[in-house]
């Protein structure tokens, strides 16, 4: 049975699933036959034409915008994706931002707890409301968006980003062993440097970048679909012995 059979049918919720990363993982659970909810919070024409380009496969698909920092915004994304397929089978925390390069010296607390409140505490959020959903299921499937930043603390100004991130690596092992016993998994990846993506496009110089890539093993910056493979594979393994495990995606660049 290949990745495609196991997706076929089943119900996933995507945050931050129309534009970058997001977007490219939505795509590959199209592509194996899932039905999509795809959260945005700037990006609604991306969302709808994805959620035209499910519809026209002949699978189920909405586009559901909301504010992930807020419980209740998470809550009725949740609830509106079970009214909308009956169910959840994999959840993806992809929903996350590095807001502004800021280092210790000029870090306020506003700008701290954002990054904090983007970054952690939405997947807390959305993980939360959907969990009793995901219980259901004998078999069902989390994936968390962490970051190589949170392997060895980014680039300069990326303090609270890292830090946010770090924390997703040790959330992930944490909810693993919680949500065992009712059959969900749950692992993360951390992609290292993925160009072509608003997040690099705003954060990252070409020369920041070409100076990475000549450190990478084999000579080349990751892409959108090399992290979307990874997590379809991760989603995938309902009958799998991974839980708990954060894969990298980097090039080789960082291993541990």
């Amino acid at each position: 049975m290949n990745i495609n059979d196991k997706l076929t049918g089943k119900n996933v919720l995507i945050t931050a699933g129309a534009q970058g990363i997001g977007e490219a993982i939505t795509k590959h659970f199209i592509d194996s036959g899932a039905n999509v909810a795809v959260h945005y919070f700037s990006s609604a024409d991306n969302a709808n034409q994805l959620v035209e380009f499910a519809i026209s496969k002949g699978q189920k698909a909405v586009a559901l915008n909301g504010d992930l920092t807020k419980e209740a915004d998470a809550n009725v994304l949740v609830e509106k994706t079970v009214q909308a397929f009956g169910g959840l089978d994999i959840l993806i925390n992809n929903a996350g931002s590095l807001v502004a390069r800021k280092m210790l010296n000029e870090m306020e607390v506003e700008f701290w707890n954002k990054v904090m409140d983007i970054n952690l505490t939405s997947m807390m959020f959305v993980t939360k409301a959907a969990s009793s959903h995901l219980a259901k299921n004998a078999q069902s499937s989390i994936v968390n968006l962490a970051s190589l930043a949170g392997r060895k603390g980014g680039h300069p100004g990326s303090l609270a980003y890292a830090t946010s991130k770090g924390a997703i690596l040790t959330y992930t092992r944490a909810l693993s062993t919680e949500f065992g016993p009712q059959g969900t998994r749950v692992n993360a990846v951390a992609p290292g440097l993925i160009l072509g993506t608003s997040f690099h496009n705003t954060h990252t110089t070409k020369e920041s970048a070409d100076a990475t890539i000549s450190g990478i093993p084999i000579q080349r910056a990751g892409n959108a679909d090399d992290v979307a493979r990874a997590v379809l594979y991760l989603a995938s393994e309902y009958d799998g012995f991974i839980t708990g495990a954060t894969l990298d995606i980097n090039g080789g660049v960082y291993n541990m």
